[in-house]
């Protein structure tokens, strides 16, 4: 059995950003999430309209028997949400509404699915649109390319996500491309959401004994977490706590898998009230880094290298 496509308009209730500051911003002498603010030649926006309105989005929906997968090549071509056809388990959340944080480089930045993140932090185009094309390939599956030319030193990039006949996972393969004769930076990294609630528990690899937050300074023991985390409001857990579930974790939280930190190739969550997880596997050695979030959302994310 082949993998079907189907592209059509979805609408979701959205929350629309207003229009970009007229001035451009070249420096503003912030820091965003310990890197330069800088986000010129991007236009920045910094406000959302009041309520949502209906907004049609070109939606690309791969489906096998097992799975099906939808795509959103408008908001930084990003996997909206993923679900299993046989218990309607959602493996990667779908936000029913499109309500930008304000946490993106240049602003909007959306929740839920699975966001791919580069050249640095949350992507400076993570709500602007991306090419994308669709490919059969030979065995029945299909593969569809999302990727732009990123605007500070035109690196391409793109993502590649296939769906396969039989099978219950999906694929993501990512292929950057270095368009000058200069080395340049760039980080890649891929941030999953999942729906939580008290019975949810973080899957880590069991040699996994520290963390860290984004600023590399704060250190906890990892799965009993210990003392202060010193995080962006420090929480004090005591003798400690299992920080594996996701209800002894009590204040937005991240907990980072570094570079040696690991010799395994996973990471995960699984749901005990709807019996059911999601997994993500990749080469620790390409994919050097993992991290679990809380927030509204779980997240789960396999991290590059910057080189």
């Amino acid at each position: 059995m082949s993998v079907t496509i189907k592209r059509q308009k979805k609408t979701i209730p959205t929350y629309v950003p207003e229009k970009p500051n007229k001035m451009p911003y070249f420096i503003e002498g912030r820091a965003y999430q310990g890197a330069c603010g800088r986000v010129y030649p991007i236009p920045c926006r910094d406000r959302l309209a009041d309520a949502p309105v209906p907004k049609a989005y070109d939606m690309i929906t791969l489906s096998n028997e097992h799975i099906e997968v939808n795509l959103l090549p408008e908001i930084g071509g990003k996997v909206y949400g993923a679900r299993d056809k046989h218990n309607g388990y959602e493996f990667i959340y779908q936000n029913p509404v499109v309500k930008p944080a304000m946490v993106g480089l240049a602003g909007p930045w959306v929740s839920g699915g699975i966001e791919f993140n580069w050249p640095q932090h949350h992507r400076p185009t993570s709500f602007a649109p991306v090419e994308a094309t669709v490919r059969r390939n030979g065995g029945g599956s299909v593969t569809v390319w999302m990727g732009e030319a990123e605007p500070f030193h035109r690196i391409r990039g793109a993502v590649g996500i296939t769906v396969y006949p039989g099978k219950s996972y999906v694929e993501a393969k990512a292929v950057l491309y270095n368009r000058t004769d200069l080395p340049l930076p760039f980080m890649w990294w891929n941030n999953l959401a999942v729906r939580v609630g008290p019975r949810y528990k973080a899957v880590f690899p069991p040699d996994v004994e520290y963390g860290n937050d984004h600023d590399r300074r704060a250190v906890v023991s990892f799965p009993v977490m210990k003392g202060v985390y010193h995080t962006a409001r420090p929480y004090d857990y005591g003798e400690g706590v299992d920080g594996t579930w996701f209800s002894n974790v009590k204040l937005p939280t991240s907990v980072m898998v570094r570079r040696g930190y690991s010799d395994m190739d996973f990471l995960g969550g699984y749901d005990f009230s709807a019996g059911a997880g999601t997994v993500t596997v990749a080469d620790h050695h390409v994919s050097v880094g993992k991290r679990c979030g809380r927030g509204a959302t779980a997240t789960l994310e396999k991290r590059g290298a910057p080189t």
